[in-house]
This record gives C-alpha cells, sequence and structure tokens, in this order.
C-alpha cells in the first residue's frame, strides 16, 4: 500500500529530541578527548543543554570544609566548574544542572554509588547545604550573567526513588531537600529554574505524591522530570549484562505519563522533562552499540516530542563509567570517545534528525517525513525490530507518494543497518580486538559512516512515488531535492568517449 503524503505542513516537527544529552560524570568534561568528542557531536547533532551526575561530588572538589581557629568552615572552589562550563560554552551547549551527589564532607552517612563513590546520604546540615547551593547558584550567575543561568534548569538529585541513588530511598527526606533546595535557588533569583523529582521507572506513584507536596507548602517548581527505559533486570557476564527490551512504544508511554498523572492539577501546564531515556540505563550493554538500537529508538524520536518538552538520550560518549573504567572500545554511549570518535548506528539516527526539514508532512508506524522552507522533503524510515529475539528480516518496505512541484528530484539516501555503516559488527568480524591497533581503529572509523546512494527521480503530475526496501535493523534517511536542469542542449552523454557524431 501507498502512503499519500500530504502536500501541505500538518505543523513544526518538535526539536525536544535535541533540548539535552546525557553524560558521564561531571570531571568527565576536564578531558581533551572527551572536548574533541563533543565538539563532533555539536558539529553534526547540536544539542542544546548537556546534563551528567556529580556536580557537587568529591571529585569536582566545590565543598572544601577545614578547620581554623578551632571552628569549622567551608570554603566553595569553583576550578572544575570553571573550566567544564566554559568548554560547554565553547562548544554551544548549556548546562542543564542537576544536583548531586552529596559532597563526603557534608553527608550524614558513608553510602555511595558507582565506583567513583558518589555519596547518596542526606546532608549533616540542612543549612550548610542550602549554603553549598546558594554558593553554586551565585557563582554561576556572577561567571556567566543572570540572563544565560535563567536558561539553564535546575534539576534537584538524580532518582531519589531508587535505594541505590538516594538512602532508603526515603521520599520524606528527598522531599525535604527539594524544598530547602527550591527555596534556596529562588532566593538567589525568583525566576531561576528549578524542578523535580527525576525519578527512574518503577515508582511512578512518586510523582502524585512531589506534586500535592509541594503544592501543599506552596514549593517552587518550574519543571517536572522523569527518566525512561524499558530494559529488564541485568543478566550479569564478566565486564558486561544482557537484559530483556519491552517494545518501543513503552518509551513513549512513559513519557505521556507525568502529563497523565498531573492533569486537572496546579502542575499540569509545567514543562515535562525526560532526563534520561535509552532502551537500557546499563553502560555495560552491548545493545546501545547495535543496529537494533537504532531501529528500535527511531520512532521514540520521531513522536517523543508530542509528549514532553524534551527526552535526554543516556549517554552521548562511551566515557561513561558507572560500572568502572570501560574493558572495551565499545561502552554504553553513541559514540566513541577515546578512538577517533567511531560513530554507532544510533548516533547516526540523531544525526539524521538534525538534517530534518522543521516543517512535519506526515508520520506514520516506520516513517517520517517533512519539508524545510527551500522545498527540500525528507524522509526517516525504519524497520520494524523485534525485541522477542527472533531474527533480523530484510526486505521491509516504505511506500510513498510525495507531492514536488518539478519534473524530477535528486535523491540522497544515507543508510545504516546491520551491513551498512555497523562499526560493531567490523569489530566483532575483527575478532573483538580488545585494544585495536590503528590501521583496524582506521577501519572501523571507515566502517560506521553511512553507506550513501543517489539518483535522479522522475515526478510525474506533481507526485514522485518513492519505494525503499531496508536492510536488517536499517534506518535510512532520503533528501529530495527538486532539480533546476541546467544541462546545456549540445550535451550528449553518448559522445563521452568521442564516438558520436563528428568524430575522425
Amino acid at each position: 500500500m501507498r502512503n499519500l503524503v500530504p502536500g501541505e505542513p500538518s505543523g513544526r516537527l518538535s526539536d525536544a529530541w535535541r533540548f539535552c544529552v546525557g553524560t558521564g560524570r561531571f570531571e568527565l568534561a576536564l578531558r581533551r578527548d572527551y572536548q574533541d568528542s563533543l565538539a563532533l557531536v555539536q558539529r553534526d547533532i547540536g544539542f542544546r543543554h548537556i546534563r551528567g551526575h556529580g556536580l557537587l561530588s568529591d571529585g569536582v572538589g566545590v565543598h572544601r570544609p577545614y578547620e581554623y581557629g578551632g571552628a569549622r568552615h567551608v570554603r566553595h572552589s569553583f576550578t572544575y566548574v570553571d573550566q567544564v562550563v566554559d568548554a560547554y560554552l565553547e562548544l554551544g551547549i548549556q548546562p542543564f544542572v542537576e544536583l548531586g551527589f552529596m559532597p563526603s564532607g557534608l553527608a550524614s552517612g558513608e553510602q555511595t554509588v558507582f565506583w567513583w563513590r558518589g555519596n547518596v546520604t542526606p546532608p549533616s546540615s540542612w543549612q550548610e547545604w542550602a549554603e553549598l547551593v546558594r554558593a553554586t547558584v551565585t557563582h554561576l550567575i556572577d561567571r556567566y550573567g543572570l540572563d544565560q543561568v535563567r536558561r539553564w534548569p535546575i534539576e534537584v538529585w538524580n532518582e531519589p526513588n531508587l535505594k541505590e541513588f538516594w538512602q532508603g530511598a526515603d521520599e520524606a527526606a528527598y522531599h525535604r531537600l527539594y524544598e530547602v533546595t527550591a527555596r534556596t535557588i529562588k532566593d538567589v533569583d525568583a525566576s531561576l529554574q528549578v524542578g523535580g523529582p527525576s525519578i527512574s521507572p518503577g515508582s511512578d506513584e512518586w510523582m502524585p505524591r512531589f506534586a500535592d507536596f509541594v503544592t501543599a507548602r506552596d514549593v517552587p517548581v518550574d519543571f517536572v522530570s522523569r527518566h525512561a527505559y524499558t530494559s529488564g533486570p541485568a543478566q550479569h557476564v564478566p565486564f558486561g549484562v544482557h537484559q530483556t527490551m519491552r517494545p518501543a512504544a513503552e518509551l513513549l508511554e512513559q513519557f505521556g505519563t507525568p502529563r497523565r498523572q498531573l492533569r486537572g492539577g496546579p502542575l499540569a501546564d509545567l514543562p515535562v522533562h525526560i532526563t534520561e531515556f535509552n532502551s537500557s540505563y546499563r553502560p555495560d550493554n552491548p545493545v546501545h552499540d547495535t543496529a537494533f538500537n537504532a531501529a528500535y529508538l527511531a520512532p521514540v524520536l520521531a513522536a517523543g516530542g508530542e509528549l514532553v518538552d524534551s527526552f535526554s538520550y543516556w549517554t552521548f560518549s562511551d566515557m561513561f563509567e558507572e560500572v568502572g573504567i570501560p574493558t572495551s572500545i565499545f561502552h554504553g554511549g553513541f559514540g566513541l570517545l577515546t578512538h577517533r570518535q567511531i560513530k554507532k548506528p544510533t548516533y547516526h539516527l540523531y544525526a539524521f534528525m538534525a538534517r530534518m526539514g522543521d516543517r512535519l508532512l506526515t508520520r506514520g508506524e516506520d516513517h517520517l517525513v517533512t519539508r524545510d522552507d527551500t522545498g527540500r522533503v525528507t524522509v526517516l524510515a525504519w524497520a520494524p525490530v523485534d525485541v522477542t529475539g527472533g531474527p533480523a528480516v530484510a526486505g521491509h518496505t516504505v511506500r510513498l507518494s510525495i507531492p514536488m512541484a518539478a519534473d524530477s528530484a535528486f535523491m540522497l539516501r544515507s543508510s545504516v543497518s546491520e551491513e551498512m555503516g555497523n562499526a560493531w559488527a567490523a569489530w566483532c568480524e575483527m575478532g573483538r580486538p580488545r585494544s585495536p591497533h590503528p590501521r583496524q581503529l582506521d577501519i572501523l572509523r571507515e566502517a560506521a559512516e553511512p553507506v550513501r546512494r543517489h539518483r535522479n527521480l522522475p515526478v510525474a503530475a506533481g507526485s514522485l512515488d518513492l519505494d525503499l526496501t531496508l536492510d536488517r535493523h536499517e534506518v535510512t534517511l532520503v533528501e529530495l531535492t527538486p532539480v533546476a536542469d541546467e544541462t546545456p542542449p549540445w550535451w550528449d552523454e553518448s559522445r563521452i568517449l568521442g564516438l558520436g557524431e563528428g568524430a575522425r
């Protein structure tokens, strides 16, 4: 069946998918190779904000208690903060500030998360916590200007509904943390954006209770946030995990949950930010490296902006060390940071989205069609995936009839799949070398590039018929540009070898 594409846009294509992207712990951004990789991401994709953990953890060194004159004092030091934020702004990306984890010198306990030991206990002094928040926000304003910092959402903590991230998953203690933090931020400047509760899937009941709490106590809140993942329990193997996956439609279901829960209440009209999402939250799950992951997430990127104000991919880089220093060149993000920036299929999915037009023509279960103001039509199409583990099938076909005011169109098609633009597949075929030598890295970088094809397609009666047959787990971008033929009247292709009329 051929899908008829409307001639006029139905609206604007949301770019909620590029509002924010996730990253590893804050101080990783001090590394040159991290900044080089982020520069490439910004060139190809162009995110507006970046969010990661550990701004207040010991590795960044903001909170520095000391004793002098027999009394306790605290020095707030922003040397690393300034270096990281400076680098972000130079690359055209702004912080999405996550306040956490607890500095060890302020923590009430010793429970930590990740190998870099982010402390997840409440503060031993609420006053000192408020002073830390005030000093951090005030410093950012002093250095970068109030107008700039007003555009940076400030999120209070990360996944407090999980005992791994907040001691005992103590909801009342989190509410107190949120209230103290939000009031402190608003006391610095009432127009700063603050929100939460940044919950993970599985504790949806936290959201309405959070809404009840801030409403009852008139606590400031400018946005609500949560996370979305569809992976099952971790099945551990040495240096990695495997997980089952639920259908990608469940990600969209999770995206829509906050607005359903808050409908009709005082928080109903607040922005909703999905501050982490992916198939799996584990950096050591190899699913992130596959063509499957790109095809799996394609319908989410195509439709997610209809449900939320942003959804942030977790994470942009393989410098992602939650479970330790990576033991493989493939590790959790959608671009390989330390190995000449070898890209993965999901990276190309985002790069394809960045090349789409901004005027939405139509969206289907396996395709998205847009147009820009030059008349260029862009088609993103993807092969359906099977989360039950059945074999990936080639041959899925998308058939479109596209209005076009020209006699013909130039088609550029860029594709990644199990066989095309897939560095993971090439690495596996090499024997999965743990430390590829330079020539192997060059091959992987070349293998990661999308396969590109082009041709001239006829337009008949104002319509172009486009038939796309997709490879296994393929994501493809088609760009259609009307042709203004400037071929000179004497041009004759058959005479290139000089064998036609007039040859001597």
